[in-house]
């Protein structure tokens, strides 16, 4: 006898906000007041929704467990990705590579022009990779050593680190969220990086601004020269220290810029970093496995150095990956439910202007990245799901694709369970809350673009988009189609 299938139930506002709700109470009272991790109340939001998807709306545990494994599948690139860090993070310390780069930015950086050294460094190295995982998880280690050895704030400084490489995550045409977003929109790349300009540009201006008048309570301040020569003694008396270990990150992010795949491109780090051990003196192989999958622990005797230079491996990145798969988990669920797209649509009915139809997609990217835990859910489902509202309000899709990025990839920095911002807790050794409100440029982004969609400033029509068919037909009745591609030809050129 067949089995007669259950018949689905829409998710309806009510029914989908419940496990979201939960999930709120759940991890406020976990982490605050019983100062839990926030992998099991998570996955509890994600029971929680399961019952309510099986009971509630007639859904299958097939189908749920379908959700589930889709969501993390879709992301298993980024988990191997962090994993590959770990292990570079660990050959890199164990090799001297971290070492020598804490070794001379101790010398040549000083305490007050460190910040904006590190926003620009940063911002440099993830332009030319378009990868912000990549930025910190190398320069970025080593530039939060560098902050403590100068007594500048941990959480400060990561708070510019990540600025910084987010910028480029942002802005490079090598970056996948700079790919994703106006593929969602239906808008060019190069047109969404310049349209980017106008919103990134305020952003990372303030920003810097912030961060150099913030590098001013330095100045004046007497460095503590014993300190200092402390801890380059007790560097030196673990590690052989050459400038030409310098060239290990310099390949490694040549490479990744010059379009080797991640994985591969990371790859040679740790084979590169591997290969440094052998003129620390540790060179075997049973040492370099072990750096490789757990890590190093460094013992000078001096607490601060032993600190610095002890960590790495594969082995310290399955706490993150655990968090980011429970995360992606309660994700999952909401989302192959249709209980994320129901939240979403309500928002959308809140839309009324420009204004406020640029305000929803903001929050909506924060949404998601809140509750799916993953940057590239955070741009693809508000993309879908307002492409059509953006068109029909006659905006060019530049609009949209610039709303995502603004929201969508720097926020999910700022989520501790989000993939990127427990990634970047774990690479720079700071909590993500202990961060978060010095990360300058990831707060500005979202809040200029919600600024220029109620002033209007930037904002284009699609009758102004020189790549629409609405701009070619306005076009053809003032001019003749010579006059017109000549028109377009110009446009493009000053654009460039």
């Amino acid at each position: 006898m067949s089995k007669v299938p259950r018949e689905k139930k829409e998710a309806t506002l009510g029914i989908s906000i419940i496990p979201v709700l939960v999930i709120v109470a759940v991890l406020a009272y976990a982490i605050i007041v019983l100062g839990a991790d926030p992998h099991i109340p998570i996955l509890i939001g994600a029971a929680v929704g399961s019952l309510i998807a099986v009971f509630g709306l007639g859904f299958t545990w097939e189908e749920i467990e379908k959700g589930i494994i889709d969501s993390i599948g879709s992301v298993m690139q980024a988990i191997l990705i962090l994993a590959i860090i770990g292990m570079l993070i660990g050959t890199w310390i164990g090799g001297g590579v971290v070492p020598t780069l804490i070794y001379y930015g101790l010398q040549i950086l000083s305490p007050t022009f460190f910040l904006i050294t590190a926003l620009l460094l940063c911002s440099i190295v993830s332009l030319a990779t378009g990868s912000s995982w990549t930025t910190a998880g190398t320069v970025g280690v080593a530039l939060i050593g560098i902050a403590q050895g100068l007594g500048v704030s941990p959480a400060l400084a990561a708070g510019c680190i990540v600025s910084g490489a987010y910028f480029g995550d942002k802005m490079s045409p090598l970056s996948d969220t700079t790919n994703l977003a106006p593929a969602m929109a239906g808008a060019k790349l190069f047109d969404h990086i310049r349209h980017m300009m106008y919103t990134t540009g305020l952003s990372y201006g303030i920003a810097a601004i912030i961060y150099i008048l913030l590098g001013l309570q330095y100045r004046g301040k007497a460095l503590d020269a014993s300190e200092i020569q402390s801890i380059l003694t007790a560097i030196e008396s673990i590690y052989y220290i050459n400038p030409l270990f310098l060239l290990v990150p310099v390949i490694t992010i040549g490479a990744v810029a010059m379009k080797v795949p991640a994985i591969p491109g990371l790859l040679l780090g740790v084979v590169l970093g591997a290969l440094c051990m052998f003129f620390q003196g540790s060179g075997d192989v049973g040492s370099m496995i072990d750096a490789i999958h757990y890590g190093v622990a460094a013992e000078s005797g001096h607490a601060m150095v032993d600190e610095l230079l002890s960590g790495g491996g594969m082995d310290s990145m399955m706490w993150t990956i655990s968090l980011i798969m429970c995360a992606l988990t309660f994700g999952g669920v909401l989302e192959s439910t249709g209980m994320m797209a129901c939240i979403a649509n309500s928002m959308l009915n809140l839309a009324k202007k420009t204004g406020s139809l640029i305000l929803v997609t903001v929050l909506s990217c924060l949404f998601v990245n809140v509750l799916c835990a993953d940057q590239y859910l955070g741009i693809a489902l508000p993309g879908k799901m307002f492409k059509d509202a953006y068109a029909k309000r006659g905006l060019a899709p530049r609009n949209l694709s610039r709303a995502l990025e603004d929201s969508g990839t720097v926020t999910s920095a700022l989520v501790p369970w989000n993939t990127c911002g427990a990634t970047m807790a774990s690479f720079l050794g700071v909590s993500t809350f202990a961060y978060a409100p010095f990360a300058f440029f990831n707060i500005l982004s979202p809040i200029v673009s919600v600024l220029y969609g109620f002033t209007g400033f930037s904002i284009m029509t699609i009758e102004e988009d020189p790549s629409s068919p609405q701009f070619k037909h306005k076009m053809k009745v003032k001019k003749s189609p010579k006059e017109l591609e000549e028109y377009i030809q110009n446009y493009q050129a000053r654009q460039a």
